[in-house]
């Protein structure tokens, strides 16, 4: 996958928006709405409002450090860069499981809007009773995922090109739904009626934030980060292209999300209890269906294509690169870096890629909803080390050149951590623990790794176990505070108030202050692994082949800018 910085050198401001409102609007669109007005009601509003400002915070931590080191993938990397191998591996683990997790999603998308088509068998792929995909269903999703892959393996350079394209047809799609929605009827009853305008309390916006897609939509930003480093000015066009990017995607979300809320039959709302009661299969289609707006439907069932698969070739590219950032710093097998010598595309990454997807679809795969959940609370893991490794590389690193600085940095990045872990926490119990277990896995797997390498650095000797256990004690201290982080915060999950899962010992907000006021003290201890970890050694540079300045590509080779 040829998306160097050499590659890549020159991309406009316009451009590097374009990227990030195509990584915006993938499958989020089509199902947040209706996931978070049956978790929240209408105060489902607040919840993108904090999403934006969540994810605004951690995108420009990390456009500093992307924009330190311009490395494709690099966010599966700069845990490395700040802390060592250790950490890095296992920030690294989290961001490749959220990233891989999201091609799968795509086509689970795909094909729940498909049950909104007049074919007898569309109709049967998802069950009418639990909502979750059937055997035909999880098969269909399955094609879909091979078919997609399948094109980025063999002719990705076509459906990049067409990029811009795509974005433009994806932005066109949901506006053109608002306005028809909303045109067709808009009942403010709705916003008031069946409990207020917060019927489930806000406890339930905190949690829509995570568990309905919100933070998920929003993930979009990592395209500006991972090739902001390429643009012609850095230093302005990653702020500006975030910015840009995150404002009109908030625009559209909440446009979404109010067309939706005030567009839904007053006698299906009543029918249902009230919002929780209100599940459809494919949220805005199904809506446009009830009320005869059959153009919009179709609109919408071309939509569910065109956004997922747009999206997914962005998804394919990145999942690949953090399997080949992983295979470059040796805890990932070294075959699964290799690149094809004609199409340029790392094959061995994305058939693991496709496995994992795969498996992801027999598993836990059985519905949007569910597997988004799981992918939302694995991305908030994976953005803890933004603002982290801007607080160590500002230590450590003072002279390194930034094209752009984070401004207040020293009051914004404790902040930051404070939020993600809160957005952690707010994702609900079991899922911060089977996330927390999913990338704790990587732990013992890091260990296995640097036992053997350190083995076979120092010869097979009995005499080096003593040096060698001390070796590794003395690779894991960085890491510690990330483990006794993620043990921390799903222990707090499960004593949490019984609305975000828990057991009710630490009842209403208290779990969340309990999170919020012990996160910066994780902030600041990791922040001095960091610095430790430096001045042991044990912390890493990218090859000068990874970052190093191109000479500028002209307009005719941006067109060819993605190559995977």
């Amino acid at each position: 996958m040829d998306m160097s910085a050499g590659g890549r050198k020159g991309l406009s401001l316009f451009a590097l928006i374009m990227i990030g409102i195509g990584s915006i609007f993938g499958s989020g669109w089509l199902f947040g709405a209706g996931s978070a007005a049956q978790v929240a009601g209408p105060a489902a509003l607040v919840a993108w409002v904090i999403g934006v400002i969540f994810i605004g915070m951690i995108a420009m931590s990390y456009a500093e450090v992307g924009s330190a080191y311009p490395i494709p993938g690099g966010m599966a990397r700069y845990g490395h860069l700040s802390h060592g191998p250790v950490l890095g591996f296992l920030t690294g683990w989290a961001v490749w499981i959220a990233t891989a997790s999201l091609i799968p999603i795509e086509s689970i998308a795909a094909t729940q809007y498909m049950t909104s088509w007049s074919f007898d068998w569309a109709k049967g792929l998802v069950d009418p009773a639990t909502h979750q995909l059937t055997l035909s269903g999880t098969a269909m999703a399955l094609v879909l995922t091979l078919a997609l892959w399948l094109t980025c393996f063999w002719s990705v350079q076509l459906l990049a090109r067409a990029n811009t394209v795509l974005t433009l047809v994806k932005f066109a799609i949901p506006v053109l739904a608002v306005v028809a929605l909303i045109g067709s009827g808009f009942h403010t009853s709705n916003f008031t009626a069946h409990g207020g305008f917060a019927p489930y309390g806000w406890p339930a916006v905190l949690t829509a934030v995570t568990t309905c897609g919100v933070v998920f939509a929003f993930n979009g930003f990592q395209a500006v980060v991972n090739l902001g480093g390429a643009a012609k000015n850095p230093g302005r066009a990653i702020p500006l292209a975030l910015v840009g990017a995150l404002a009109l995607g908030l625009v559209i979300y909440l446009a979404l999300q109010a067309a939706y809320l005030g567009s839904v039959p007053p006698e299906l709302l009543e029918r249902s209890g009230g919002w929780q009661g209100v599940n459809l299969n494919s949220p805005f289609a199904d809506l446009a269906g009830l009320l005869m707006l059959h153009w919009v439907v179709t609109m919408l069932q071309f939509g569910a294509f065109i956004s997922p698969a747009g999206s997914n070739i962005a998804n394919v590219a990145s999942a690949a690169y953090m399997v080949t950032n992983l295979a470059e710093t040796g805890f990932f097998p070294r075959k699964l870096a290799a690149v094809h010598p004609r199409y340029g595309t790392a094959r061995p990454a994305m058939w693991l890629n496709l496995g994992f997807s795969v498996l992801l679809l027999l598993t836990v795969g059985r519905s949007w909803q569910a597997l988004a959940g799981v992918v939302s609370a694995a991305m908030v893991i994976s953005y803890l080390i933004g603002p982290v490794a801007v607080g160590v590389l500002r230590r450590t690193r003072p002279d390194l050149p930034r094209p752009f600085r984070l401004p207040a940095a020293g009051v914004l990045c404790p902040v930051t951590f404070a939020f993600a872990a809160c957005a952690l926490y707010w994702s609900k119990w079991p899922e911060t623990g089977k996330i927390t277990v999913l990338t704790l896995v990587s732990a013992p797997v890091a260990a296995v790794v640097l036992w053997r390498r350190d083995r076979t650095a120092r010869g097979n000797g009995a005499s080096g176990e003593g040096g060698r256990a001390a070796g590794l004690l003395r690779q894991f201290a960085p890491a510690w505070w990330m483990i006794l982080f993620l043990v921390w915060t799903a222990t707090v999950s499960a004593l949490g108030g019984e609305e975000f899962g828990g057991r009710g010992l630490l009842p209403g907000e208290l779990g969340t202050a309990v999170i919020a006021v012990t996160a910066p003290l994780f902030y600041f201890w990791a922040v001095r692994s960091g610095v430790r970890a430096h001045a042991r050694g044990l912390t890493g540079e990218p090859s000068p082949a990874e970052t190093a300045p191109a000479p500028t590509v002209t307009s005719h080779d941006e067109d060819r800018m993605v190559s995977v």
